[in-house]
């Protein structure tokens, strides 16, 4: 088999720099892209930005958080052509009232004194032994900086748009890894561990000492885990995932 072109979409306020890993890690199993999520402010459309980078390709799809949502809304558009999925520290939820309410006053502040909102990241996203590591905390906030309130407003206006996709979630038939930090206070480990009940055969790793931003905080045991999955396409076998 060929090696598949395999689309990375990054979440809210990410760009290449959060697969900076994964892009020289997999670059000898597949042709690796890093989708532009910043364009748009409704799923639709941001899943026909990732469609439009692999014209009436197959493909395999991996989406982080925002990129999660992404991705679940490519799998309603464009099934057939998803060769394996994998959904990373993400969930198939919609926002409940309290989650919209909370992106909103986000929204607000960003308006106010966006680089005062970006300071106020790294405690949210990162596990508490990465934040005192001075390297990883200037990649998120240099991502942030770079992508601007403007982007970051339509990314959440994206969010609060989207569909509940758990009825969805049956449907998916393509080989599929779940992936998330064990610490992940933004989208838990109980959100995958619904997921992979619902899609059939789907594999779980959780991943210690990880918080949400778990490309970024263990690399190479994410890495190692979406390896071991694009692999699996060459060889179709049943086998476990490493956590």
């Amino acid at each position: 088999m060929n090696k598949p072109h395999l689309l990375l979409l990054p979440g809210l306020l990410c760009d290449a720099r959060l697969w900076q890993h994964q892009l020289a890690a997999l670059a000898d199993v597949a042709h690796v892209a890093v989708v532009d999520l910043s364009q748009a402010d409704s799923m639709e459309e941001l899943a026909q930005d990732a469609l439009a980078q692999v014209q009436g390709q197959s493909f395999v799809l991996a989406g982080f958080s925002l990129g999660g949502y992404v991705a679940l809304e490519i799998m309603r558009q464009a099934p057939q052509r998803v060769l394996a999925l994998a959904l990373l520290d993400t969930s198939a939820h919609a926002d409940d009232f309290e989650s919209k309410r909370a992106r909103v006053k986000a929204m607000c502040q960003a308006e106010q004194d966006f680089s005062a909102f970006v300071a106020s990241l790294p405690p949210r996203l990162l596990h508490p032994l990465h934040q005192q590591d001075a390297a990883l905390v200037q990649v998120v906030t240099a991502m942030a900086e770079s992508l601007g309130p403007e982007v970051f407003i339509r990314q959440q206006l994206a969010m609060l748009g989207r569909m509940d996709s758990r009825a969805s979630l049956g449907q998916i038939v393509c080989p599929t890894l779940l992936l998330c930090g064990l610490e992940d206070a933004i989208t838990p480990p109980a959100l995958h561990v619904e997921m992979q009940s619902a899609i059939v055969g789907a594999q779980l790793a959780q991943i210690e000492e990880a918080g949400h931003l778990t490309p970024l905080e263990q690399p190479q045991r994410v890495s190692s885990n979406l390896e071991s999955w694009l692999k699996a396409l060459q060889h179709p076998l049943p086998g476990a995932v490493a956590g």
